[in-house]
């Protein structure tokens, strides 16, 4: 990292809420990747959003085990699972616009509060071996229900802190600080169960959101920053923050549109490598755990490119995110037809970087295209429809290959990314180029 692009790091007694900003010039010039952590509040953010990421995949590490030892059954570990993401099919739209109508500091420390408390009951049902499979789906579907309010709020917030120019850095900051937070909370998952049992792991989730709730409120937007309050102005006297209102901004939107047609179709037949890569590695490449365990981690080692690279974009758009798309899709097409292990591990880089620098460009719109008053509500809409993707595309997947086996599915799936996306855009294309003609002037001519 050079020097020149991140300033000094913050001494041990300094404060979020601290007024040390850059100049409007040189932020406006910057295309440097950690650009938005040149302002201090999101300096901190980043370290709550890291403790935060880490507890949290500490907890789902050790949770899977947890529901096998408490149920041992593989179906109640799956059922758990659909039961924490089921409010977000059913209720995102109305989390998003609990987070248009309600301050979003305020909203956010709430909701990351109220984690906490959750993570604190669980390891305290767990430390007295009172959890059994009612309350734990219980918890899990409260969980699943304060997570619809806290994820547009949290991603909201961390928006707030910085000039428009900057949010695709703030974007690609935070996917590299969740994949640190993934690896650390990982690796500290068997020390703590280890030495501490399951329920410290809970326990020391508890204490990540409650961290995360203290730095909240001493938070302050840089200069430039989207304000909250700024945004009754666009809103008029009228708006009732209805969730028909996001509803209807999102059909509307051709660029919203657009992204959730790339977007799902890309994540219907491919992205999940997990699933299509582990089947071609141990199958036809006759490669063992080892072998995947390679392929995976090159994969996060290209996520993590992807996201630096994706932080250096200033005005991402449908077309880049389009054009990304297409890529990763012809280059899924390549790894299936890959005669051994090294060819794809080749591929599988520039795979993983293509797809990071796509989320990071179609989050940065998704999040800045909409007015400031709507943004919960259109993030909350969308929730929802990544909900269906999330939940369809495995099955719908996992059906392709027992049809076409792995290189089948991973061929077929990327050349229909490629050729929907490709047709999309002549379609589009076609549209723009035909001359639009009014009902006066047509009369003229005919007469």
């Amino acid at each position: 990292m050079s020097s020149s692009s991140v300033s000094a790091p913050l001494p041990p007694s300094a404060s979020p809420s601290g007024s040390s900003e850059p100049s409007a010039s040189s932020a406006s010039t910057s295309r440097s990747p950690w650009r938005s952590l040149r302002h201090r509040s999101m300096r901190w953010w980043s370290v709550a959003n890291f403790v935060s990421n880490a507890g949290t995949w500490m907890q789902l590490t050790v949770q899977n085990l947890l529901v096998l030892q408490i149920t041992g059954s593989a179906a109640a570990t799956g059922l758990s699972m659909s039961v924490q993401a089921a409010p977000a099919l059913l209720i995102s739209v109305f989390g998003g616009a609990a987070v248009d109508r309600w301050p979003r500091r305020l909203t956010a420390a709430v909701s990351q509060a109220l984690l906490g408390a959750v993570a604190f009951v669980t390891a305290l049902m767990v430390a007295l071996d009172r959890l059994d499979v009612t309350s734990l789906m219980v918890l899990a579907a409260v969980t699943g229900v304060v997570a619809t309010v806290d994820g547009p709020a949290c991603s909201l917030l961390g928006n707030d802190l910085v000039p428009r120019e900057d949010v695709p850095s703030a974007i690609g900051v935070g996917a590299l600080v969740h994949q640190a937070g993934r690896l650390a909370g990982a690796a500290l998952a068997g020390v703590t169960v280890g030495f501490l049992g399951t329920a410290a792991a809970y326990a020391a989730n508890g204490l990540s959101f409650l961290f995360v709730a203290s730095v909240i409120p001493f938070l302050r937007p840089a200069r430039g920053a989207v304000r909250q309050a700024g945004a009754a102005k666009d809103r008029g006297a009228k708006d009732t923050m209805s969730v028909r209102e996001g509803l209807a901004f999102f059909a509307r939107r051709p660029r919203l549109l657009a992204l959730a047609g790339v977007t799902g179709v890309s994540a219907v037949f491919g992205r999940n490598y997990q699933l299509t890569l582990a089947v071609l590695v141990t199958g036809p490449l006759a490669g063992g755990a080892g072998s995947f365990g390679t392929v995976s981690t090159v994969l996060a080692v290209g996520g993590i490119v992807g996201a630096v690279l994706g932080a250096r974009l200033r005005r991402p758009s449908v077309r880049v995110v389009g054009a990304l798309a297409a890529a990763g899709g012809l280059l899924q097409v390549v790894a299936g037809l890959s005669p051994s292990l090294a060819v794809l591990l080749v591929m599988v880089l520039p795979m993983a970087v293509v797809e990071s620098v796509s989320d990071t460009a179609g989050t940065a719109v998704l999040q800045t295209d909409p007015p400031a008053h709507l943004r919960g509500r259109v993030l909350g809409v969308w929730g929802s429809i990544g909900t269906v993707w999330g939940l369809g595309g495995p099955p719908a997947l996992g059906l392709l290959m027992e049809l076409a086996g792995a290189r089948g599915a991973l061929i077929v799936g990327g050349l229909i990314i490629a050729g929907t996306i490709g047709a999309g855009h002549l379609l589009r294309e076609r549209r723009a180029t035909v001359p639009r003609v009014s009902p006066v002037a047509a009369l003229e001519t005919a007469a």
